[in-house]
């Protein structure tokens, strides 16, 4: 057993799934669902974000 498995897959197991998904997919859509996965993450974490700013109190305001 590799000491770095993930689920029990080991480097040849994961050599495997990416060239499945290579062939599955082709090598021009894989940046695409790289970047699609990228800004569903970011969204993700910036509603996460958002969602701890409304528990914290408004900032004071300036009245002039």
């Amino acid at each position: 057993m590799y000491p770095l498995a993930i689920f029990g897959l080991g480097p040849p197991e994961l050599l495997l799934l990416l060239l499945i998904v290579l062939i599955v997919f082709g090598a021009g859509k894989i940046p695409q669902i790289g970047s699609g996965l990228g800004k569903g993450l970011r969204n993700f974490r910036k509603s996460v974000k958002g969602d701890e700013d409304k528990d914290a109190p408004p900032p004071p305001s300036e009245a002039s």
